[in-house]
């Protein structure tokens, strides 16, 4: 959609360049959704929406033709796919039910009845949908955080009332206090909003009552005189409690003492870290929210700087380094994390089992995005979720249980299914129709009935045809999904621990003299530094298995450090010579290289390179024994994984030479031509593709077309009923209009055909140009081999 800004951003930024898209959800409750996301990828696998939704979306779409279009880019796998070969945990259910003191009952009970009036000057019309839900949501979390609100609610009401106009648009001036999570207000303000939120410098002059406004005065400084005079909320209190049984199931499991309390509001954020601090947790509480600007988040950031400065970590970019730095602190120094939604994406706290809903927001795919930090591939132990929930509120307790039970959040190896999450709109429609049960339901029959007809809708929204649509595109695009994965981890895990290995052996030998090395512990004390942006000291290798220890430096492929070493290496000088390879000490028993134990031969290495539709690589060997058997590509690689030793330099035969360079080329060939197939099949599809989006263009033209002349149809059937001169008049005009119509579109239509052929044609001569490769190689080094 052109309103949507964010993927109209995503989609100019992103133009003309490779992208993969990561989504959850891809498909919700409408195939347009699909249509947007292939409109980033690329604007022409699909026509203009009018096609797509005549062939895909109305009855009788053709869902079998979009899933074999869709096979083109995207992939699903799903979580219970993988579970056997990626060992996920379980989560744990803790409901921690409290009992709001009388106090704060009857506070929630009366600013609960004010927001439902509809004649308060409190609430202007403008806004008043987006005001009452936040207002709601920081009522449900915090005295603290209700009051300041109302605070700024007061102030807006005395301004209304001694200048007859507000300063300001209350929903701005409550963001802006509050200091809502961009994360968060681009939820509520997501979605079909009857009320668009635009920000206004002034609201305009309205008719006022004075006196009634002065009254609104007077009842909201009772309510914020009754919220300061609360203090320390039972709620609070709750959450040590909460602590201490989340700490205790953690110790259990033998899970490291760390928390994650998720809260909506900044201000029930600072109030708890304080509480905290106060009771028991000195010293081992941290925050984070979308800013990051408390003084303490900023003395972590200064140190994790400081001691990160050469270690190639620091980013320069000060956001993710902060981000990076708490949640490190959070990992090596602090046990509790109060976040606000800014963590509930793009952070992965594996290290932590212990997810604390403080504030529960009304939204399930929030809820799922906060667990899914803790709950995600690489915890070692079950996750136990405790949630608040307050006994007293019906509302509160109702909408619990359809979280709950409906979308299966808290529990299970699996946590909501995307078909659930996918049941509903959105999370933000979900939650605006929990909103207005809060607001107009008031006894606990109405608020029974409204939820039990939610819940009923909700039932057949997750039994509906769009759940098997979801199935047949997205879930088996490969029927061996599984075997597909049992080779791919296999082989990512092996591609990686042998790059490893080379880059380590690599490293060993261009620096020797200039480190000591530690083969056990991956790392090396440099003493000796060859580049002046890598300082001495102590580096190791990078490795998931193992946390960055302060003072190390983090030693990659990409650091200074690592970019040398890799130059190094291919500037070194190789001369023909002779090579030993002794594997009688290798670690593991390679069977090809075994059966060349005592046997001598020949090898060369050659670089290709092709350049077509991208540039292709290649380090080719060919080789062969004294025997004149040739070795292939696989055993060569493998001869390399052995220890080698050069024992000196040697003449190459003429003879020797000219085979060699005979296999080198007929290897090369072979690549070349294997490549070529690929491109081929990459350019068919695409040209498949490209003459697909020109039928949809022209099929969206004749879709007007045909519109226009059923409502021809439809007119002169009105025409022939006519019971009046000047109605029959009338319509005769009409159709005299569609007319000219249709034949606009007519000839539209050749325009249309005779544009996009065009267009089509020089996208195809576009990808032909792409085709015609150009290669280079060279020869990199030849030796004379022998294994003992």
């Amino acid at each position: 959609r052109q309103s949507n800004r964010m993927g109209q951003n995503i989609r100019w930024a992103l133009e003309d360049r490779k992208k993969i898209l990561l989504t959850a959800t891809p498909l919700q409750n409408s195939l347009l959704e699909l249509y947007g996301l292939s409109t980033i990828i690329d604007e022409r696998v699909f026509g203009n929406i009018p096609s797509f939704r005549t062939q895909y979306v109305n009855a009788g779409g053709n869902i079998g033709e979009l899933r074999d279009r869709l096979k083109v880019f995207c992939t699903r796998t799903l979580r219970r796919q993988v579970v056997e070969y990626i060992q996920y945990t379980e989560r744990r259910l803790i409901t921690r039910p409290f009992q709001p003191s009388e106090q704060e009952h009857k506070l929630y009970e009366s600013v609960s009845e004010f927001l439902k009036r509809d004649d308060t000057y409190a609430l202007p019309k403008q806004q008043k949908h987006l005001t009452v839900l936040i207002v709601r949501k920081l009522l449900a979390s915090s005295s603290q955080a209700v009051a300041a609100t109302l605070e700024t609610m007061r102030d807006r009401l005395i301004a209304l009332r001694d200048k007859a106009k507000a300063e300001a648009n209350l929903a701005e001036r409550i963001i802006e206090d509050e200091e809502i999570e961009d994360e968060l207000l681009d939820e509520l303000l997501e979605g079909p909003e009857k009320e668009p939120f635009e920000t206004v410098d002034v609201e305009q002059p309205i008719e006022i009552d004075r006196e009634k406004i002065s009254a609104e005065i007077d009842e909201l400084n009772r309510y914020i005189q009754w919220a300061r005079s609360i203090g320390v909320d039972t709620k609070s209190r709750a959450l040590l409690k909460a602590l201490e049984i989340g700490f205790a199931e953690m110790k259990k499991i033998g899970a490291a003492e760390k928390a994650v309390v998720f809260t909506e509001s900044r201000r029930t954020q600072r109030f708890l870290r304080d509480f905290l601090e106060s009771n028991g947790y000195a010293g081992r509480v941290v925050t984070f929210n979308g800013t990051n600007r408390e003084p303490e988040s900023t003395r972590i950031y200064e140190r994790w700087i400081e001691e990160n400065r050469d270690t190639g970590r620091v980013s320069g970019s000060r956001p993710i380094d902060m981000r990076t730095a708490i949640i490190e602190h959070f990992r090596d120094n602090a046990s509790v994390l109060i976040a606000t939604e800014a963590a509930a994406e793009g952070i992965n706290l594996q290290f932590c089992s212990l997810v604390i809903n403080y504030d529960l927001p009304w939204n399930p795919q929030r809820i799922e995005q906060r667990i899914g930090r803790c709950h995600r591939y690489g915890q070692k132990h079950d996750v136990v979720v405790i949630n608040f929930l307050n006994e007293r509120n019906e509302a509160d307790r109702r909408v619990y249980e359809l979280l709950n039970e409906k979308f299966n959040l808290f529990t299970g190896i699996f946590g909501a299914s995307d078909e659930v999450l996918g049941s509903i709109e959105s999370g933000v429609d979900f939650e605006r129709r929990v909103l207005d049960i809060y607001q107009q339901c008031r006894t606990p029959e109405e608020i029974e009935a409204a939820f039990q007809a939610l819940r009923e809708e909700l039932d057949e929204k997750i039994n509906s045809r769009i759940q098997e649509t979801r199935k047949i595109l997205l879930e088996h695009f490969d029927e061996d999904v599984h075997a597909r994965l049992r080779v791919n981890l296999t082989g990512a895990k092996e591609q990686l621990d042998r790059v490893g290995r080379m880059f380590w052996t690599l490293t060993r030998f261009i620096l020797d003299g200039r480190a000591k090395f530690d083969d056990q512990a991956l790392s090396f004390q440099l003493t000796d530094s060859p580049v002046p942006t890598a300082r001495p000291g102590t580096y190791h290798l990078i490795s998931k298995n193992r946390a960055s220890v302060p003072g190390e430096f983090l030693y990659r492929l990409g650091h200074p450090l690592g970019e040398y070493v890799i130059q190094a290496g291919k500037d070194y000088p190789a001369p023909v010579a002779k090579v030993r390879f002794d594997i009688s000490g290798h670690p593991a028993k390679i069977s090809v290289v075994e059966e060349l134990k005592g046997k001598s031969g020949w090898l060369i290495l050659q670089q290709l390179v092709i350049d077509s539709f991208e540039r292709e690589e290649y380090l080719l060997f060919s080789a062969f024994d004294d025997d004149g058997r040739a070795l292939d590509q696989e055993t060569c690689e493998k001869l390399f994984n052995c220890r080698g030793s050069v024992t000196g330099e040697i003449d190459l035969p003429e003879g020797i030479r000219s085979r060699l360079a005979a296999e080198a080329d007929r290897h090369g060939k072979a690549t070349i031509s294997m490549s070529l197939e690929r491109n081929n099949k990459y350019f068919n599809e695409a040209r498949e593709q490209l003459e697909k989006w020109a039928d949809d263009m022209v099929l969206a033209a004749e879709k007007e077309l045909r519109d226009t002349k059923e409502q021809i149809k439809a007119v002169n059937r009105q025409a022939r009923q006519a019971t009046t001169i000047q109605e029959q008049r009338e319509l005769q005009e009409k159709i005299r209009d569609l007319e000219r119509k249709k034949r606009r579109q007519r000839q539209r239509i050749f325009d249309v055909e005779d544009e996009i052929m065009e267009k089509r044609d020089k996208l195809i001569d576009a990808l032909e140009k792409r085709m015609q490769q150009r290669t280079s190689s060279e020869q990199l080094f030849t030796i004379r081999w022998r294994v003992i």
